[in-house]
């Protein structure tokens, strides 16, 4: 399980190191259009690779979103794990938003299955099918059962996990990182209900996006 962060996520690490070497050797040879497109090309990596700590509601009975970006969708769909049918909410993250993603809820990590597949706009509900993913299975303390699901979009072409089978982790902590803009679906259990509509925005780890009927009866 992965530690803490410092602000920039470590799979950036060699791009940034890169264009910051070939900024810098593009100025002292004097390719000025160079040093402009190695620099905003690294800039743009400082931003996408950004890793902010996140202050997590501790309430019970609440969900919080595992990534940024804007709900796309909100339906019921079979779970890919268990192939029940299931509430999902839908989140699409752009290149300007935070893609390391975070769980939702409380939990133990009980089964991770990758799955290979197309690259098609992750913004579609096709998407959740038909392109390469990575769903994660999670336990609450209720033994509730949730699944998280990273999906690759039209540029993204790799997906990253922070967790293993067994790992016991906090609402809020880090679970993945997915390069260059992509979707994350969560499937609700039985119980929980949205508390977000599409076209919302949400941030991973804070944004409460959905909560046990028994705690708001």
């Amino acid at each position: 399980m992965r530690n803490p962060s410092i602000g920039i996520a470590k799979e950036g690490a060699s791009c940034l190191i890169l264009l910051a070497l070939a900024t810098l050797a593009s100025a002292m040879l004097g390719c000025g259009l160079l040093t402009v497109i190695f620099f905003v090309s690294f800039a743009f990596c400082v931003h996408f690779f950004r890793d902010p700590e996140r202050i997590t509601p501790r309430d019970k009975g609440i969900a919080v979103s595992p990534a940024d970006g804007r709900v796309v969708s909100i339906r019921t769909a079979p779970d890919p794990i268990s192939g029940e049918s299931r509430q999902c909410l839908g989140i699409f993250m752009n290149l300007t938003n935070v893609h390391v993603n975070r769980l939702p809820v409380a939990g133990e990590i009980t089964d991770i299955r990758y799955y290979p597949g197309k690259f098609i706009n992750a913004s579609w509900d096709k998407a959740s099918t038909d392109n390469e993913r990575c769903a994660y299975q999670v336990k609450d303390d209720a033994d509730n059962t949730w699944t998280v699901v990273q999906i690759a979009g039209l540029i993204a072409r790799r997906i990253i996990s922070y967790v293993d089978i067994g790992d016991k982790l906090n609402a809020g902590q880090r679970l993945g990182l997915i390069k260059f803009g992509s979707r994350v679906d969560i499937y609700f259990p039985e119980g929980f209900e949205p508390t977000v509509g599409v076209g919302d925005r949400v941030w991973a780890g804070e944004t409460i996006i959905g909560k046990s009927q028994e705690k708001t009866a």
